[in-house]
């Protein structure tokens, strides 16, 4: 909640007095500990930090425990000294006109930096965005009537950072004449995350040009970056969030005999070029996110990804990112249209999953397109309550 203060000057009693307040976050502040899908983050009631955002930096940095210059490994906070483990949702009620449009609740992603002081809204979460709906009912943000007649319920987002809107669906249960979240049903496994809960399925509509309102920013299914006198062809699409793609052997072309340190640089550079192109600021480092694909090296999966967050190798895939991937497979012409043409060689519909092989395993992931158009992207992920109480900044 928000505490008030009122100026300690005397003012004359005046029942129609007009007495102006001034809100001050508490510290500590109510929070909520979830992880969604490969990601954990803190989940905050909008109603419990400052409208201006401006104001948000000194509270999100206290409670991730940023910067940590000394090793990265936010040891004074909640994050986790990774990109996925350094991350806050604040979720707050629709308001009349998104109530108007079918909304349910709204959110707002922040990527917090970890040896620095960035406070990155520039984007979405596909992981922490399978957990905004069960935070959005367990507040009481959003509610649904109890009903025998269904064992799962959709609550429908809206993306503050990217616009869009997600409909998030998972099972439900009513307990005390109120329906509530049901997340420990046995039901689902997820690379990356040890052993089964319950099903959320996320569906991201009209994902395109989350960013630069474009799915192909530059007009054109691949572009080239120059890179240490190298042509390297890339890959710009802007679905859920934007992200450069980049073969692995044009990156092993001009890598041989580098450090990985020099590798990532490399990288940086691939990333900052596709930036620029898109249109897009190359200093923020949330967005575009950089993902190297790789042809598939046995039957389990249709394309290999190796992404990279905040300049790290993701140690499964950022789910926007596996999203963004699976809607350029079916654009004709981009490098991972190319890379999954086995797939298509099976004849395989429009409607099909792709099978995306990241270093924690294989996720699927679909995209529908009407007339040329991305209609949605799909994912199942699952998630879990770790905690709720209040965190200190």
């Amino acid at each position: 909640m928000l505490v008030t203060r009122t100026s300690s000057k005397l003012r004359p009693r005046c029942a129609l007095q007009r007495i102006h307040k001034r809100f001050i976050t508490l510290n500590p502040i109510p929070a909520t500990f979830l992880r969604g899908g490969t990601s954990k983050g803190i989940f905050l009631n909008r109603a419990h930090v400052p409208e201006d955002q401006s104001q948000w930096s000194s509270i999100f940095l206290g409670i991730m425990g940023s910067p940590d210059t000394a090793n990265g490994l936010q040891i004074n906070g909640m994050g986790g000294g990774i990109s996925s483990l350094s991350k806050i949702c604040v979720v707050g009620p629709a308001s009349p006109d998104q109530k108007a449009r079918g909304i349910d609740a709204e959110y707002t992603f922040v990527q917090v930096g970890i040896r620095d002081t960035t406070i990155d809204l520039s984007g979405n979460c596909g992981n922490l965005s399978s957990m905004v709906g069960v935070f959005a009912m367990d507040e009481g943000l959003c509610a649904r009537e109890p009903s025998t007649s269904s064992g799962t319920t959709t609550i429908r987002l809206l993306n503050m950072n990217t616009n869009k809107v997600i409909d998030t669906t998972f099972p439900i249960t009513i307990a005390g004449g109120r329906v509530q979240p049901k997340l420990d049903i046995p039901q689902t496994i997820m690379a990356g995350v040890p052993g089964k809960a319950s099903q959320i399925t996320l569906e991201f509509i009209s994902p395109a040009g989350a960013c630069t309102g474009k799915l192909l920013p530059t007009g054109n299914p691949v572009d080239s970056v120059t890179i240490h006198d190298h042509e390297i062809p890339v890959s710009l699409v802007d679905a859920t969030n934007p992200t450069v793609f980049v073969t692995h052997a044009d990156v092993s072309r001009i890598d041989t005999d580098r450090s990985v340190h020099d590798s990532r640089e490399m990288l940086e550079s691939i990333r900052r070029a596709g930036a620029i192109k898109m249109g897009l600021d190359p200093n923020t480092q949330a967005q575009p996110k950089i993902a190297v694909l790789s042809p598939p090296c046995n039957p389990d999966h249709d394309i290999g990804i190796l992404a990279f967050s905040m300049g790290v190798l993701h140690k499964a895939v950022p789910m926007t990112v596996g999203l963004c991937l699976g809607v350029a497979a079916k654009v004709e012409g981009t490098l991972a249209w190319d890379m999954t043409s086995s797939m298509r060689l099976r004849q395989a519909k429009e409607s099909e999953l792709i099978r995306i092989r990241h270093p924690s395993g294989v996720v699927e992931v679909g995209a529908n397109f009407v007339d040329g158009e991305v209609l949605n992207a799909k994912v199942v992920r699952t998630g879990r309550r770790i905690m709720k109480g209040s965190v200190w900044w």
